[in-house]
């Protein structure tokens, strides 16, 4: 099965934030390396992100186990983006835009418009397909990539703490994929 678009357009993303620290020793020192400010946009784009594909699903779906984890995505990512924000106020950091957190909007506009115009069941497949593959790779993302690019010790504690949580969300997502088949 191939992932849905907007996984992937977060998979390019990420991957080229990855690709700068899976290069050879010279080669990253010639690479922009990624930094506190950077990652942190990332992050709270990534959840912003999930945020707005939940509310969108709340608005179109009827299926109460759908609405359930929708609820569940909007209620833990604002509350992982408060987190973020306040860290972010108390450490005097401005999140800086970058390419990884460009390509992640561009991404999620895109499979917001293609999920719009889905209905019922099928929307409610392609959502929780959708939840799956994003959280597989955020995941990945943070683990591979971002919590070991994070320089500020309090910045990484909240990326690790998010990951546990997000890895709740995958198994979730996957069960609530497996039900809907």
């Amino acid at each position: 099965m191939n992932k849905p678009l907007f996984a992937i357009a977060v998979a390019l993303g990420i991957a080229s934030v990855a690709a700068v620290h899976a290069q050879a020793p010279a080669a990253v020192s010639r690479a922009p390396a990624i930094n506190d400010a950077q990652i942190a946009n990332i992050v709270y784009t990534a959840d912003q992100i999930d945020i707005t594909a939940a509310k969108q699903a709340l608005k179109k779906s009827r299926n109460e186990d759908v609405r359930a984890f929708a609820k569940e995505m909007v209620r833990d990512h604002a509350a992982v983006n408060a987190q973020a924000l306040t860290l972010v106020k108390k450490l005097d950091v401005t999140p800086e835009n970058n390419p990884t957190s460009e390509s992640l909007s561009k991404g999620a506009a895109a499979e917001l418009k293609k999920l719009a115009v889905l209905k019922g069941a099928a929307y409610d497949k392609a959502y929780v397909d959708n939840e799956v593959a994003y959280h597989k790779t955020v995941n990945a993302a943070l683990s591979g990539t971002l919590i070991p690019a994070a320089q500020n010790a309090q910045l990484k504690s909240l990326l690790e703490t998010g990951l546990k949580l997000f890895q709740e969300h995958q198994m979730h997502a996957e069960h609530l994929a497996r039900q809907l088949h």
